[in-house]
């Protein structure tokens, strides 16, 4: 009687997909197409990006993607809170992971947990240095995995190190006098997404603890960009990349009050937005600058730098970008003491974020809706010493803020805090100064620090009204960021 044999050589039979009928259920009467939107909208809102579109929901509920990237598990988790991706009819990440890689000529599972799915992906299959990255991507799953765990825990002390490692290696080597490899699209994917960890976290725990972790890192960025990439696409990636990585690293010292840092990091980023053409960077890079000559005390070059970025701006086709950018420009307007220009250039910002959100709104936009455009005005009103106005917008501004932009809450709140105290109402001025004081053991912002020592300063002659004096002797007690 002959016995079978079965080889390790032979390939396992490829179990067909199970559909998810969780996810069509989630779906509900919404069509493909109209979901896919819903999640990139989802997206939009917590600074993610991705690429969905009816075929991936579709992929999705036919079970193809048993387990979707981290980029898709944080919007499906903050589109349905309370549920884990086994509830949404995914497998586990753990279990999915665990594969062995195939054999040759083993059939392989569509997607692995960790491929983006995503349309923005340009890797060339036919070049070999873009397969042989893939490939080493692909051994360092494991590590990458435990990098954005770090990431996602940890607090600013582990931002640089756990988010931008693969640069952080390439920087090294390069200090080292070592020959750094010629970057790739792993490069630049991970560049951008280093840059969407660093504005997830600056809007949760502000800037100061992130900042001084951060130079060491925009350096690797840029040595990146000196190696040269092979592929001119993926040198355009890496430019925009570092750009945008400048102008986070720019605004994480501007929010720490390193007025000097940040202006020579927006200029930096300025720089690289011109020598390559990219106007979104530039509106990007002149948006930030306004924003600085504003706080600096320079408000003829807030204004001259808020034009500046509309005009290059108005050919992408956003009008929310606009409309942030005509804020930019009454900012300075307000500085100017020039009520008129100031007024105008709300009415327009007003009527342009009327216009409703567009695919051409840039990704590192995710922070502007209502609330920012309350905040905004309410700092043009403090300017100008309507006090009142102010603190309506302020107060509108706290309201409208979605609990993940936890240091918005406490910039509004601050505002709010000194508007009330300098229009003659100290008590309720007292009231939000306890409200930004509870934040500050998640928040780190200097900004938001400096505001509330402003506050208590106006409040110390009104130590008797109800209130103020519990708060002056909590703010005198708590610490302040190194």
């Amino acid at each position: 009687m002959a016995s079978s044999k079965v080889t390790s050589s032979q390939p396992t039979p490829t179990r067909p997909p199970r559909p998810n009928l969780v996810f069509r259920q989630v779906r509900g009467q919404r069509s493909p197409a109209e979901f896919a939107a819903a999640v990139r909208r989802a997206a939009r809102e917590i600074g993610e990006r991705v690429s969905c579109d009816a075929r991936y929901v579709g992929r999705v509920e036919a079970g193809e993607i048993r387990c979707p990237n981290y980029a898709y598990e944080r919007v499906f988790l903050h589109m349905f809170p309370g549920r884990t991706l086994t509830d949404l009819g995914f497998a586990s990440r753990a279990s999915v992971r665990g594969r062995r890689a195939p054999t040759p000529g083993e059939t392989q599972e569509p997607h692995e947990p960790y491929d983006t799915q995503d349309t923005h992906n340009t890797q060339d299959p036919y070049d070999p240095q873009e397969h042989h990255e893939s490939h080493a991507l692909h051994e360092n799953y494991e590590e990458s995995d435990v990098l954005r765990r770090a990431f996602m825990t940890g607090g600013g002390a582990t931002v640089a190190a756990a988010s931008l490692s693969p640069i952080g290696l390439a920087f090294d080597a390069a200090a080292a006098g070592r020959p750094v490899r010629r970057p790739g699209t792993n490069d630049a994917h991970a560049l951008e997404e280093a840059v969407r960890r660093i504005r997830l976290l600056d809007d949760r725990h502000g800037a100061d603890g992130l900042y001084r972790r951060a130079s060491a890192p925009l350096r690797a960025a840029y040595a990146l960009l000196d190696a040269g990439a092979t592929r001119q696409a993926t040198a355009d990636r890496l430019h925009s990349g570092a750009g945008e990585l400048a102008i986070s690293v720019g605004w994480l010292a501007h929010d720490s009050g390193r007025f000097d840092d940040a202006r020579s990091h927006y200029a930096e980023a300025l720089a690289t937005a011109r020598m390559t053409g990219d106007d979104a960077l530039e509106a990007h890079a002149f948006c930030n600058t306004a924003f600085l000559a504003r706080d600096a005390g320079r408000p003829r070059e807030a204004v001259r730098a808020a034009q500046a970025a509309q005009r290059v701006a108005r050919p992408l086709g956003s009008p929310r970008l606009m409309s942030l950018l005509a804020l930019r420009e009454a900012g300075g307007w307000a500085g100017l003491a020039d009520r008129t220009g100031c007024e105008q250039a709300l009415v327009r910002a007003q009527t342009l974020y009327e216009r409703g959100s567009s695919d051409a709104d840039p990704e590192w936009m995710s922070f502007y809706g209502e609330a920012e455009l309350e905040g905004l005005e309410a700092q043009c009103w403090s300017t100008l010493g309507d006090w009142p106005r102010a603190a309506r917008h302020a107060h509108r501004a706290a309201q409208l803020q979605n609990p993940h932009f936890t240091r918005n809450i406490a910039l509004y709140t601050a505002e709010l805090a000194d508007d009330l105290a300098r229009g003659g109402r100290p008590d309720e001025a007292a009231t939000a100064g306890m409200r930004v004081l509870d934040l500050l053991d998640q928040v780190q912002s200097s900004r938001v620090q400096t505001m509330l020592a402003g506050t208590a300063r106006v409040l110390l002659p009104h130590r008797r009204a109800s209130g103020v004096s519990a708060f002056l002797e909590r703010h005198a007690s708590t610490p302040r960021s190194a």
